[in-house]
């Protein structure tokens, strides 16, 4: 039997589409913000910093959201690359977020530089600050936009 049988009996095999996937684990909470490591299917690649984690699980957003200074929530998300009008230029957008809109992944130091956002760096200082922010976003990015480039989905997963 052909592919086109099994597609007229309802049938069709299934598709996979390729992903990128990213992991970022929370790994040092504290009161201002919060620093963790982000992983590239499975290898790290950057730490992370954003702002304070707020969440309380089963509680909605808008009753523990404190505005501009608020990490997201943990979760699954899909990621696409889009234009930034603040910006001025494409960045990654974590799409989907319960309660929050526009948040990228971009270059920063501290969390002076984030409003819900993740800032990515190559280097932490053990407190409030990340730094070689570019060269770790341009690493990163390059790896989103081939993987884009060849198809591929990105998902986030924040734990």
């Amino acid at each position: 039997m052909n592919q086109t049988h099994f597609e007229h009996i309802g049938y069709a095999p299934a598709h996979h589409i390729p992903t990128m996937n990213l992991i970022l684990n929370r790994d040092h909470l504290f009161s201002d913000f919060t620093i963790g490591s982000l992983f590239v299917d499975g290898v790290k690649q950057c730490w992370t910093l954003e702002d304070a984690v707020r969440e309380r699980p089963g509680v909605p957003v808008e009753q523990w959201k404190v505005d501009e200074k608020t990490a997201i929530p943990e979760g699954n998300y899909e990621v696409a690359i889009t234009y930034s009008n603040r910006f001025k230029r494409e960045l990654p957008l974590i799409k989907d977020v319960p309660g929050f809109s526009g948040i990228r992944i971009h270059p920063g130091n501290t969390d002076e530089d984030t409003e819900g956002c993740i800032l990515v760096g190559l280097v932490w200082d053990g407190d409030d600050f990340i730094g070689q922010s570019r060269v770790a976003f341009q690493s990163l990015f390059s790896k989103m936009q081939t993987a884009i480039a060849n198809g591929e989905k990105i998902h986030l997963e924040v734990t």
